[in-house]
């Protein structure tokens, strides 16, 4: 078996070299982090379950003609994405008082916003995300005025069909992040949905009982993680296909 060339590694994940040209292979590790790296620990198979809520979401999402890089699932951990230049700046959708916006504000989590607020940050790990304005993203270049248009919109309509198809499996979409890159085809340049969408970047909590079914739960060592996962991947129906070990139930591993 030929060995791929690595060309990125994150927290959640690694890139590898695809096999055509303009093509990545994405794994998804087990490896969970938490604070800006502050906390690590491995959920064994975490990287399998996201690998296919993300191929799912992602699915979804281009029906409705938001286009993303995914390509294919491969196997397991793996999946197929198209190339792009990554725009280094996360989009945080809110839709209810959660985390860090609950701490910076003294607001207690779980109360309702008047709208969805959209917030971004600079992607720098040694620097802590910081969040940042337009105004920061446009005079540093990260992302034109153009760009910026762009990502709000596939934004919002991104949140609003997650919202509703989480409100169909009995789960709130509290608030998540995404990232989005620059993908060249020719002459032409557009916008694309990159990265992942999992319960590694979504608080998802329970319609009925607000209990957490993300990545808070390894945060906030509040147990239960892999079960939290899992549920997640049980209710989009994705535990019922292919073979009894297509999706192993994971593990914490401290």
């Amino acid at each position: 078996m030929t060995r791929r060339k690595q060309i990125y590694e994150g927290k959640a994940k690694v890139l590898f070299e695809g096999p055509e040209p303009g093509t990545l292979v994405q794994y998804f590790k087990d490896d969970a982090t938490a604070f800006n790296n502050q906390k690590k620990g491995t959920i064994t198979g975490k990287g399998v379950l996201n690998n296919r809520i993300s191929e799912y979401l992602m699915l979804r999402l281009a029906e409705i003609g938001v286009p993303t890089h995914f390509v294919r699932r491969l196997n397991m951990r793996e999946q197929l994405v198209k190339q792009v230049q990554i725009i280094p700046v996360e989009v945080v959708i809110r839709n209810v008082i959660a985390g860090s916006l609950a701490k910076r504000f003294g607001l207690e989590e779980g109360g309702a916003l008047p709208r969805s607020i959209v917030e971004y940050y600079y992607k720098k790990d040694e620097l802590g995300d910081p969040m940042v304005s337009e105004e920061h993203i446009t005079a540093f270049g990260w992302a034109s005025t153009q760009d910026l248009d762009d990502i709000m919109q596939l934004s919002l309509r991104v949140n609003d069909f997650l919202t509703g198809l989480f409100l169909g499996i009995g789960i709130r979409l509290i608030d998540f992040k995404l990232e989005f890159g620059r993908l060249y085809e020719g002459d032409e340049m557009r916008i694309v949905l990159a990265d992942e969408i999992s319960p590694d970047n979504c608080r998802l909590w329970d319609l009925k009982t607000n209990e957490k079914l993300d990545k808070d739960r390894f945060r906030r060592d509040l147990g239960k993680v892999e079960e939290a996962y899992q549920e997640v991947a049980r209710r989009l129906g994705l535990l019922n296909e292919g073979a009894s070990n297509d999706v192993r139930t994971p593990q914490v591993v401290k």
